[in-house]
């Protein structure tokens, strides 16, 4: 089978990859190994950087998102038992759109199957061969079969944990990584937000935050030890740390409920430089990861798509490799200003083991200053939003 580009991954960075690619009138085939199902059944980010809305206009893809997503003009920040407010709008007129990255995923798949593009899931053995040459191969199994498919080029949009990074020479990809020691542990219930924007609290206790998937889906989060387990947090007791690290009144608020997913995650900051090795391009999760305090991770996997399907346009309308070639130095660049944003915000909200009295005065003053200056109080809305892609 031939196709000029293979996309492996049918997560949101590879199906907006996909159904722009479509729009160009390039063809492209996904692979993904697990099934529709439970692409659709991973729980994941919700916050959207109005860039990344604006790819998904560019696609198609976002008429329901404007009709059912969550307008926020601001986020609380919780600490001495008050909440204190910043405000987009006042500071760099602007906004962030709250929809469930399952959301995000279903519209994109819904797109790709109605415009009759190939997609191949639950495949296995996915092995990248050629990558050196001007022709590569991938091979898989699919339905019992041993499949190959002949291509231009490769987006690996499959994940920290999926075949593209393993694929690129050691010798070529050098990677940076900072592991955090602690996780978070979520919540999804069916039950109204605690607040109208999102709150992030700091607390003796630890970190937490409130957010939501919709006005009646929450999704609430506390900072716990890496070595919990789900089995050790009941719902009654989620519910009761929850309440202790937030201001009197947003605790007051919380509306309890059975949870329907409960995890727990850990927390990293991860690169591999660079991004592009020959014919194949790492997007998204497969070269980077951020810890979730500064709602990066999916926005930065669209940042990469609106870079990536640029240099792929550029090359199949005018057979001009620059915006290949730049693919990995524009990507990085904004990568690293997302990881340094999201490393400092992680740093200023959570409590450390090893943590003093001295540290802890100093995230206070920290918070105090952005919560009261207005121009710390911009940076920090012009990052949380979003920067531009240039």
């Amino acid at each position: 089978m031939r196709t000029q580009i293979v996309i492996i991954g049918s997560g949101p960075s590879g199906l907006m990859l996909g159904q722009l690619l479509h729009l160009y009138g390039i063809h492209a085939v996904v692979l993904e190994t697990r099934s529709r199902e439970y692409v659709l059944g991973r729980i994941r980010a919700g916050v959207l950087e109005q860039t990344t809305v604006q790819l998904l206009e560019r696609a198609g893809c976002a008429e329901r998102l404007h009709r059912e997503g969550l307008v926020h003009a601001g986020v609380e920040f919780c600490f001495d038992d008050r909440r204190h407010r910043i405000d987009f709008k006042e500071t760099v007129n602007g906004s962030v759109v709250i929809y469930g990255q399952t959301e995000v995923t279903s519209d994109l798949m819904n797109a790709r199957a109605n415009a009759g593009a190939e997609s191949f899931y639950e495949v296995d053995n996915v092995v990248l061969h050629d990558l050196d040459t001007v022709a590569p191969r991938v091979a898989f199994r699919h339905g019992g079969k041993n499949l190959e498919l002949q291509c231009e080029f490769i987006a690996g949009c499959d994940g920290f944990h999926g075949v593209s990074r393993p694929s690129v020479p050691q010798k070529v990809l050098k990677t940076f990584e900072r592991v955090y020691p602690f996780g978070w542990l979520g919540v999804l219930a069916d039950v109204p937000p605690a607040h109208e924007e999102l709150v992030y609290a700091s607390h003796e206790r630890g970190f937490a935050l409130c957010s939501m998937r919709s006005r009646s889906r929450s999704r609430y989060y506390v900072q716990c030890p890496l070595e919990d387990s789900i089995q050790g947090w009941p719902d009654q007791r989620f519910w009761d740390e929850l309440r202790s690290r937030l201001d009197t009144d947003t605790a007051d608020r919380v509306v309890t409920g059975p949870s329907i997913e409960k995890s727990i995650a850990p927390l990293r900051s991860f690169v591999a430089e660079p991004m592009r090795f020959n014919r194949l391009f790492l997007v998204g999760d497969a070269a980077h990861i951020v810890p979730p305090t500064g709602a990066k991770g999916l926005n930065l996997a669209a940042s990469d798509v609106a870079y990536l399907a640029q240099g792929f346009s550029e090359y199949y309308a005018h057979k001009s490799m620059r915006g290949l070639d730049l693919y990995s130095p524009r990507a990085l660049a904004r990568v690293w200003k997302a990881e340094r944003f999201s490393a400092w915000l992680t740093s200023v909200l959570h409590r450390f083991p090893d943590q003093d009295g001295f540290s802890r005065r100093l995230q206070l003053a920290e918070l105090n200053y952005l919560t009261t200056s207005r121009n710390a109080s911009a940076s920090f809305a012009e990052n949380y939003l979003g920067l531009p892609i240039d």
